[in-house]
């Protein structure tokens, strides 16, 4: 057993999680799982089917995007994921997928409204877009840059990444993030059930109104508020 063989496990387990939630096709996702400590995180193996997938194929990396640990080449969004744990010191684990109604959302250059309650019981915010990536971003370092775009639209939405936990990137697909990885899978679940309920919700009333303020902090505060009394 090697010192990072626990980051390794966890990342594996969760990757795995992916295809059993039905959020990605084929190879279409990635999850990883860091150890702040170490400054170090682990991530899936680019283009090897879940399938094939086993707890050492799974590649370590530094913060800076450098590979420590693995014989294999490291996911394609490995830089993306190096720049959010860099700069969010409070998450553990990190997702992307192309899940098929979040990245509607996302192709369609749009936030997902708050529209109900189960949205509410996650964040009080829409959930936001951002913005499509410039050609001179694009023509740069491109995953490198996709962690920028992601933290600069919380930025400029006044957004916490410590309080919203999912985002859009415009014309590409969703990332969500969390305290450990499986919490990140969770969210990426969520999100995917959110953004199909939204568009089936303005399918129904493409003039849906939004949820009521008042039911937004409700819900919200009864599952994260000082006062919170949902589950035990």
């Amino acid at each position: 057993m090697n010192k990072y063989s626990h980051i390794q496990t966890e990342a594996y387990e969760a990757n795995m999680q992916l295809p059993a939630l039905g959020l990605v096709l084929f190879t279409f996702g990635n999850v990883s799982a860091a150890d702040s400590s170490l400054g170090v995180f682990a991530i899936k193996p680019s283009g090897v089917p879940y399938a094939d997938l086993t707890p050492d194929k799974m590649v370590v990396v530094d913060f800076e995007g450098q590979k420590v640990a693995g014989d294999l080449r490291f996911s394609s969004d490995t830089l993306t994921h190096a720049v959010l744990y860099k700069h969010w010191p409070k998450i553990g684990g990190i997702v992307h997928t192309h899940s098929t109604y979040a990245t509607a959302w996302a192709q369609a250059q749009r936030s997902i409204p708050v529209f109900g309650t189960t949205h509410a019981d996650y964040t009080t915010a829409d959930i936001p877009c951002a913005p499509p990536m410039s050609d001179e971003m694009i023509k740069g370092n491109y995953e490198y840059q996709t962690g920028f775009q992601i933290i600069d639209c919380l930025k400029n939405n006044s957004l916490s990444y410590e309080e919203v936990e999912m985002i859009l990137v415009g014309n590409h697909a969703p990332f969500t993030w969390g305290k450990n990885a499986a919490k990140a899978v969770h969210n990426s679940a969520v999100l995917e059930y959110i953004a199909k309920m939204a568009i089936v919700t303005e399918q129904i009333n493409s003039q849906a109104p939004r949820l009521k303020p008042a039911l937004i902090a409700k819900h919200f505060e009864r599952k994260h508020g000082p006062d919170s009394y949902y589950g035990q």
